[in-house]
């Protein structure tokens, strides 16, 4: 009976091990990718991954200047627009989305915080949250912020102020 339970316990151990491993090397491509459940979009926290999509798929990006956990702005920008399913539809084809969050609590990599002030330095951002969209190469469009109405009128002016740079 011992024999069968060590052999039992040594099966699951290894499927668990092998379940893990697959998951490992599935997101080993890119940390800078923040995964998303299906349905979802994902948001790069690296600006220069995020270019080679766009610059490969020929989308623009919208960078997030947000801190997320202290801004009541960009969390409200968060709830009513981006993670809402009208938001996701368009933006899963139609941008490159990029968050560059300032945290207060939050733990982020110093090369992430030093990233993100350079790109805060480079598109002269003044406070949060600031959306701006840019070129696959990463030169400015335009720049919005919170916009009453929800996802869908959010989507509305995305695209008009997209359509006002072609």
């Amino acid at each position: 009976m011992k024999k069968i339970y060590a052999l039992l316990v040594l099966i699951f151990v290894s499927l668990g091990c092998a379940w893990a491993l697959k998951g490992i090397q599935e997101n080993a491509h890119s940390e800078a990718l923040v995964e998303a459940p299906a349905g979802e979009v994902s948001w790069f926290t690296d600006f220069d991954e995020a270019s080679a999509e766009a610059k490969s798929s020929g989308l623009p990006i919208l960078l997030d200047f947000t801190g997320s956990d202290w801004c009541g702005w960009c969390i409200r920008l968060d709830k009513e627009v981006f993670s809402q399913p009208e938001f996701k539809a368009y933006a899963s084809k139609s941008l490159v989305l990029v968050k560059l969050d300032f945290p207060r609590a939050g733990k982020q990599s110093n090369a992430l915080k030093k990233q993100n002030e350079a790109l805060s330095k480079k598109y002269e951002i003044r406070g949060f949250p600031t959306i701006v969209l840019v070129s696959p190469e990463g030169e400015e469009i335009e720049r919005t912020g919170y916009q009453r109405g929800g996802a869908a009128e959010y989507v509305s002016h995305l695209k008009e102020l997209l359509a006002g740079s072609e």
